[in-house]
């Protein structure tokens, strides 16, 4: 049986990935992923995910604001296109409804507390978090969020924002303790695991805990790799498929099947 995958969370633009890009999109597609979400953080991100999804028909584009690059701090990784300054969301929300046709999702978004104290950015991250978000449904489309040391903030945002479940909610890398697991899981949310689910048991709890019609598979790639001390990219779904099929003690192929079907709900089968 051959598999459908997806990674709805990678980051091919980043520069750990310009020598041979072309080669990772040939193992992902061996391996069975059919659909690469790559994810933009910055303008000058967003505009690179734009031009790697018109380049290959297995890549899709998710246009993000980043939370710390938002406010023009340091931004926490190397590697991927830097923005100087805040961002200006205003711009963006027009870039993206410029290149509306080729927009799958609108992420990651969210907040940050972990390179951002919470008592000096709460308020700006918040208020961008809630911009973006009726953005997002203004357009219709699902969002991605990055909730590092921020979950509870996130999840009472959007329970706020969101009241009749308007727009699919993809928590990317969900870290908050099991009571927000369960807060999140109640109001819908979806959970895009990583492969480092191997050697992470947080994910394993969430996987554990959320119906698999709410789970999602990620790499967040060129990070969280299965492999100690290798570089993540998109074949590596497969790892996270085998470790959700074994805690839902359910065959790989079914495993797959289910995925597939939560990724098409989720994004229209874009």
């Amino acid at each position: 049986m051959t598999l459908n995958l997806v990674d709805v969370h990678c980051h091919l633009m980043h520069e750990q990935f310009e020598k041979d890009l072309p080669e990772v999109i040939t193992r992902a597609e061996k391996a069975g992923v059919k659909i690469m979400l790559v994810s933009g953080t910055t303008p000058e991100a967003n505009i690179a995910a734009l031009e790697l999804a018109k380049k290959y028909p297995q890549i899709k584009a998710s246009l993000g604001i980043y939370p710390i690059d938002a406010l023009g701090l340091q931004p926490d990784v190397d590697g991927m296109p830097h923005h100087v300054g805040p961002i200006d969301i205003k711009e963006q929300f027009q870039f993206i409804k410029k290149n509306i046709k080729d927009v799958t999702a609108i992420g990651e978004i969210g907040m940050d507390f972990y390179w951002a104290k919470k008592e000096e950015t709460y308020e700006r991250q918040a208020e961008n978090f809630r911009k973006i978000i009726r953005f997002a449904k203004e357009i219709k489309k699902p969002i991605v969020i990055h909730s590092r040391k921020a979950e509870e903030e996130c999840i009472a945002i959007l329970e706020q924002e969101l009241h009749n479940k308007e727009i699919p909610v993809v928590q990317h890398c969900f870290s908050g303790r099991k009571s927000l697991m369960s807060k999140a899981i109640e109001l819908g949310h979806f959970f895009s695991i990583p492969p480092n689910i191997l050697r992470a048991d947080n994910f394993k709890t969430l996987v554990k805990k959320a119906p698999i019609e709410q789970l999602l598979t990620e790499t967040d790639a060129p990070w969280l790799s299965p492999f100690s001390g290798k570089r993540n990219e998109p074949s590596f779904v497969l790892e996270t498929i085998k470790m959700i099929a074994e805690i839902k003690e359910l065959s790989v192929e079914e495993t797959a099947v289910k995925i597939w079907e939560n990724y098409k709900r989720v994004f229209n089968g874009q």
